[in-house]
């Protein structure tokens, strides 16, 4: 299984930039996509995901409105499109994919999860 980012690097705030990760190895119709991010020296936490189903999004507060998940299960990619940048924004975006099943009217997870090996972004002036 093979999740590579791609599409990081510097920008000035206010500026975008699109992370792309291609998946391979594995069947992407059953994984619900995220992107997670880390700063250096704190915690990961949750950009943005997307399950299966092409619609069901979720977003970090500091996400929302700015940034959009996108995924195409034919070319098994998931895409982040990020504008108007902050600062804050810097950190090494991961790529994630956690299986999911679908029954009892939700999601739930299977416990089988793959992490990309992160991109890189930098908003500075």
């Amino acid at each position: 299984v093979q999740l590579v980012e791609s599409g990081g690097g510097l920008v000035q705030p206010g500026e975008s930039l699109s992370l792309s990760c291609a998946v391979s190895g594995l069947d992407f119709s059953r994984y619900t996509m995220s992107w997670i991010r880390q700063a250096q020296g704190d915690k990961r936490e949750l950009v943005a995901q997307m399950t299966p189903t092409v619609g069901d999004t979720e977003y970090g507060d500091f996400a929302k409105g700015r940034f959009t998940i996108s995924r195409d299960n034919a070319k098994n990619t998931v895409t982040l499109q990020m504008n108007s940048l902050k600062p804050e924004d810097t950190a090494v975006y991961y790529c994630f994919a956690a299986e999911v099943k679908y029954y009892s009217g939700a999601y739930h997870y299977t416990g089988l999860e793959y992490w990309g090996q992160g991109t890189q972004v930098t908003v500075s002036t």
